[in-house]
């Protein structure tokens, strides 16, 4: 009869089917006859042995009974003697009778037997070939009476899940002991819930996203997951002698260098195009100092061009730091307050709205340093993100006790801009020659370890390693507008300055205030009528005035107050004595608005000699001169190229060029123009890999000194400063603290 097609096809189907069964099959089945063969022949090759070992004990039997034979006749007892045969003979004789007995033992047919069973496995290998082919090549019916293939059944293969004569039959002994390992390391479970474990997952998911973007308590990073699990090993380690070694290192220096030695980490590439500049700065407003002034007005001139991006960070001060740093009732309760007053203050100043961020780190105030240090690390103040080029306004003090993660580790290009002559300062105080050496070493040290440039505003600091001189500080645009506004009354035929000569400036001995008034009191008849008014409020406000009373000198002493204010704009003359400034802004300032200007001749007025209204002095009969000079003269209107100097596009572009940023900025758009990748930092500016290497090494002292509480309070430093304090994670909105903080901003 005619088979349908579909009973063909399930004919051939089975057929085929039971064609791979049957191959499968066999192919076990050869497996397991080799597997039997090769133990068959191991089994005869033990029996070998043991009729090997027979045969030579038999051999030796032998050889002992001749030895006894050959010693009985070469025995001849002496005659008459009646002795017994010598010693030696008996304990041959035994030892005869001890080798048959074990000779017989050992050939024994019971002896092989139990040789046999130690030496097979003692487990019996159950190999159930059914159950193998069944496993293997199972089908099942489905609903419609089509063969299937099933999966493998691996519990049949090992022997589970039967029964023989009603009892159970066990898993092969290996498979049994891998199984209760198995359940035995179920204690790996106590471990994975532990919370070290947990700080390792949680950095593991904190790799996808900067730390800077949440405001949560954040996970550890790897160096402090290490320092972690070294403290949990203490007990080991104590065993090997190394664990007090260590600890004392971690605890002291805060356990988390996050910043490599003699190679740079991975750093910020900029996607959109744009470079971002985080200028960081040691004063704010309203403390009306140049570290407070400058760096708003660089900050608002970088931003004006829209290929930059730019976050000026500034210290927050508690309300009790406030109130001796402003002096004044102005004080704020919050950042978004006391950056609604810089955004106001700069605005009514430049004319424009620039377009910048403003962040805020923790700082606390020194009396004795009189200046704010930056309490935590300020580098982790910046996103990872915005993390390109820094520009340290003073390095040196924002670096003294910096202890974090290194500048140049974590940004492409880090330049400092060197604002104050802290020798200058420091060799007036008590051991001020002492000090002063170590502080110029210090700074050195720093300096190489956290700076790729240095820009110096004038020869009167000390000379710094990677550093250049060039002024990059620019004037008020208002203070040329009332220089502008002179020319136009002297042009009008208007009397244009009213009043004679003032000085202006905070009020500390070091700020001019005592040779201002050794100045004076040397020539005071030699000044007849002459008057000066000073401005300005400081710490040492007291002492000067008691000591320009005490010689009768005719000095008024008024409070301090803005330059740009409209009382100070009828006065003819500026005069400034100090030597230890490294570029007076007061200075500055009075030239752009017109005015004459006496100052000493020194590395700090260098800039100011090229102007023609600027009159330097070299000793103290020259100062006389020279003030008597200006006050029955008129000053000179400014040049164009006098009043663009002056200017801060002039001081923007001045500091592009010297700090190498031009070559960095130039080269990206070459790199554009031709299609490829943007480098990160021109090579040119880096140093030679030895030179990395030591800055490294000195990068890492740093950090381990700067980590010890004991060495940071023998060096000046405020106490708690190493990690901002509750205060300040309060008034910021920062992440509670912990050991190590990371910071958001």
């Amino acid at each position: 009869m005619p088979c349908s097609k579909l009973d063909w096809l399930e004919s051939e189907s089975a057929m085929v089917g039971h064609a791979n069964s049957s191959d499968a099959f066999s192919f076990i089945s050869k497996g397991w006859r080799e597997v039997r063969d090769s133990a068959d022949a191991d089994l005869r090759l033990i029996k070998a042995r043991a009729n090997s070992f027979k045969n030579l004990a038999t051999s030796f039997d032998r050889e002992i009974e001749n030895f006894f034979n050959s010693a009985t006749t070469f025995y001849v007892p002496a005659i008459g003697s009646g002795s017994s045969p010598p010693a030696e003979i008996e304990f041959v004789k035994n030892l005869q009778l001890k080798i048959s007995e074990d000779r017989r033992f050992y050939a024994s047919p019971s002896f092989s037997k139990k040789m046999l069973e130690k030496l097979k496995p003692r487990t019996r290998i159950r190999i159930n070939l059914p159950s193998i082919k069944n496993a293997i090549v199972s089908e099942v019916e489905d609903g419609n009476g089509l063969r299937k293939w099933n999966r493998v059944r691996f519990g049949e293969f090992w022997g589970e899940n039967e029964s023989e004569e009603g009892k159970d039959v066990r898993a092969w002994e290996p498979i049994q002991a891998l199984k209760t390992r198995l359940r035995e390391f179920e204690m790996f479970e106590v471990f994975k819930n532990s919370d070290f474990v947990k700080k390792v997952k949680s950095s593991l998911r904190s790799i996808c996203k900067d730390p800077e973007d949440s405001k949560e308590v954040l996970p550890l990073d790897v160096s402090e997951l290490l320092a972690c699990l070294v403290r949990k090993s203490g007990p080991f380690l104590d065993q090997i002698g190394i664990s007090r070694g260590i600890a004392s290192v971690l605890q002291s220096t805060g356990h988390c260098y996050d910043g490599g030695f003699w190679t740079d980490h991975t750093k910020h590439v900029p996607l959109d195009g744009k470079r971002h500049f985080a200028i960081v700065t040691t004063a704010s407003l309203p403390w009306m100092t140049g570290t407070a002034v400058n760096p708003l007005f660089r900050a608002a001139y970088l931003a004006q061009s829209a290929k930059h991006n730019v976050t000026l960070l500034v210290p927050w001060l508690s309300m009790s730091d406030q109130k001796l740093v402003y002096l004044s009732p102005l004080t704020f309760s919050s950042p978004e307050e006391q950056e609604v007053y810089i955004r106001k203050w700069l605005e009514e100043r430049i004319g424009f709205k620039p377009d910048f961020k403003i962040s805020f780190y923790p700082g606390k105030f020194s009396k004795k340093r009189r200046s704010i240090l930056p309490a935590g690390d300020t580098s982790q103040f910046v996103p990872s993100k915005d993390a390109d080029i820094a520009i340290l306004e003073e390095p040196e003090h924002l670096n003294w006790y910096h202890h974090g993660r290194r500048w140049t580790d974590k940004f492409n290009l880090v330049v400092g801009v060197v604002h104050t002559n802290y020798l200058e300062y420091i060799k007036r105080e008590k051991n001020g020659a002492v000090q002063a050496f170590l502080v110029k070493h210090i700074n050195n040290w720093v300096i190489r370890a956290h700076c790729h440039k240095v820009l110096r505003l004038s020869a009167a600091t000390q000379d710094l390693p990677k550093s250049v001189i060039c002024n990059v500080h620019g004037v008020n645009p208002k203070f040329l507008k009332i220089g502008d506004k002179v020319d136009e009354d002297r042009k009008l035929g208007n009397i244009a300055f009213s009043k004679g000569a003032y000085f202006l400036g905070k009020m500390v001995w070091a700020k001019g205030f005592r040779e201002l008034i050794d100045l004076l009191a040397k020539h005071k008849h030699d000044l007849d009528g002459f008057n000066l008014d000073v401005f300005g409020n400081g710490e040492d406000a007291d002492e000067v005035q008691s000591a320009a009373k005490k010689l009768e000198l005719n000095v008024n002493f008024l409070s301090g107050r803005d330059h740009a204010d409209d009382s100070s704009h009828g006065y003819k003359v500026f005069i400034n004595p100090s030597v230890s400034d490294v570029l007076c802004t007061a200075t500055a300032e009075a030239l752009a608005m017109g005015k004459f200007v006496v100052c000493a001749d020194h590395p700090s007025n260098d800039f100011f000699r090229s102007f023609r209204n600027c009159s330097t002095y070299k000793s103290s009969d020259d100062f006389i001169a020279k003030v008597k000079e200006a006050l029955e003269n008129e000053p000179l209107p400014l040049t164009p190229e006098e009043r663009y100097n002056l200017s801060w596009e002039a001081a923007t572009e001045r500091f592009l060029e010297y700090s190498d940023l031009n070559k960095v900025l130039n080269n990206d758009r070459e790199l554009e123009s031709n299609d490829t990748d943007g480098k990160i930092i021109s090579k040119s500016i880096l140093t030679s890999s030895l030179t990395k290497a030591v800055d490294g090494g000195l990068a890492f002292a740093h950090y381990c000194i700067t980590g010890n509480e004991f060495l940071r309070l023998c060096t000046g430093a405020i106490p708690g400063t190493r990690n901002y304090d509750e205060e300040h994670c309060r008034e910021l909105h920062l992440s509670p603290q912990v050991e190590n903080p990371i910071h958001t901003c």
